[in-house]
């Protein structure tokens, strides 16, 4: 029961990922690519996260926390940038 749930979790999260790299490629504006590149940060971490849920293999939580804070970092960054730059 619980592979199942883990096959359907993973499924519904690279669904997800797949349509986030779709708003990303074509965001008609920079803040829409922002958000979809922080939310593929967001999935990506989901996805190992339930991964090491599914395996018992707990190495994969170091670079689920890392994946976490080096897209926060980036988020932040980007949104001082758009900020700087002002409207356009």
């Amino acid at each position: 029961m619980l592979y199942t749930v883990m096959q359907i979790v993973l499924v519904i999260l690279a669904v997800s990922l797949l349509i986030t790299f779709v708003r990303l490629w074509r965001g008609p504006t920079l803040p829409d690519r922002i958000v979809a590149m922080d939310l593929i940060a967001v999935l990506t971490v989901g996805i190992i996260v339930a991964t090491t849920a599914g395996t018992g293999q707990r190495g994969l939580l170091d670079a689920a926390s890392l994946i976490a804070l080096v897209g926060f970092m980036g988020t932040a960054a980007y949104t001082w940038y758009v900020l700087k730059a002002g409207p356009r």
